[in-house]
């Protein structure tokens, strides 16, 4: 199928609190899981790259010519049938420090596709412009990092490891000017567009943000949401349900964290902002691979005092920020001191995952 004939719909923006503000402007968000937004076209958009293992997910058929309609889509220029664009709100620890509200600054979800029954993907573009939670970002992403994200994404699915995925990169035809070494010498780079596929993009750090203003009742939709689309074998959801809900995301985590530690792959930035509630390697950020091997080897220059991300630190991250989630949770359930024995499954499921791996 082309994407330009396909319908989209959206079960995020249609069951969740919408930011009622409409203007695209950096500012401070209440009470809203999501801000609607249009991405920003951009000058010249070419196909550069397509993974038909992704795209056969969908349901899609390689776009005929490298421009043209479908890639205007990919690049931002257009939007197919039923796509609802928006911006995520949330928030997140960086560096083991609440940073408030946080955001895509720079991703754009347009909408998601149920290819078949049971399944939704949701499609989102990095690098699309500026949102409501760009801060002092221009909302773009260069070619060298879209490249790696890109590559990195399909890498990883074919390694086994639990990760979101990768159906494009579009060139953009635009200069976006970075600071590659954080010297204080930006220069101008190729932009780029990649648009990225999960079953959804939730992150610890979107009810994180709930939790830290007391916005309870949108907390609550969120998590029944979650559960409702992700995780409707645990039930309808109530306190009991949450509380499996919340053992379910340990044990995601500790295999995806496993599976890190097997490849010898290093996340870089394990914010909680970072961190998926399916328990998938979501940010392709300052990733890196070990070569000797060096458990305090971390690719983040920005971690390098520290090395609170280091390849060797990454599972007692992964507890620290799943306590963090805990913490936003307990407002749900009955019995918040129920919530740390549940992170046993974290540990045990890491552990023997591991274990058997390394067998």
């Amino acid at each position: 199928m082309d994407l330009t004939t396909l319908e989209f719909d959206d079960s995020f923006t249609s069951s969740l609190p919408a930011d009622p503000e409409a203007r695209n402007f950096v500012r401070q968000v209440s009470a809203a899981s999501y801000s609607p937004v249009t991405p920003t076209p951009v000058s010249g958009p070419r196909l550069l790259a397509w993974s038909d293992d992704c795209a056969a997910l969908l349901g899609l058929s390689r776009p005929a010519a490298d421009t043209g309609r479908a890639v205007d889509i990919l690049a931002g220029n257009g939007l197919a049938p039923g796509m609802r664009p928006y911006a995520a709100r949330y928030g997140g620890h960086q560096f083991g420090v609440w940073a408030g509200q946080l955001g895509d600054g720079r991703a754009i979800t347009l909408g998601e596709l149920t290819p078949r029954r049971g399944e939704r993907w949701e499609l989102q573009l990095k690098g699309a412009g500026r949102t409501p939670y760009s801060r002092t970002a221009d909302g773009r992403a260069v070619l060298r990092s879209s490249l790696r994200e890109f590559l990195c994404s399909e890498a990883m699915h074919f390694l086994g490891v639990p990760t979101t995925r990768a159906l494009s990169l579009v060139a953009s035809g635009d200069i976006v000017i970075r600071d590659m070494f954080y010297d204080g010498n930006p220069v101008p780079e190729p932009g780029a567009v990649v648009c990225r596929v999960a079953p959804s993009f939730v992150r610890f750090g979107n009810f994180e943000i709930h939790a830290s203003r007391g916005e309870n009742d949108s907390l609550q939709r969120l998590a029944d949401y979650v559960i409702g689309e992700h995780f409707k074998d645990l039930g309808a959801p109530s306190a009991g349900i949450y509380k499996r809900w919340f053992e379910e995301v340990c044990r995601r985590t500790g295999l995806m964290i496993a599976h890190w530690m097997r490849v010898g792959f290093v996340h870089g930035v394990m914010n909680t902002d970072n961190m998926s509630i399916l328990g998938l390697t979501i940010d392709y950020g300052p990733y890196g691979w070990l070569e000797g091997y060096d458990p305090s080897w971390t690719p983040n220059t920005t971690d390098l005092p520290g090395r609170r991300y280091a390849y060797g630190r990454q599972p007692d991250v992964a507890a620290w920020n799943l306590a963090r989630l805990a913490d936003a949770m307990s407002p749900l359930i009955e019995f918040p001191p129920a919530l740390p024995p549940a992170m046993e499954i974290y540990a045990v499921t890491f552990t023997s995952t591991w274990r058997t791996m390394l067998a």
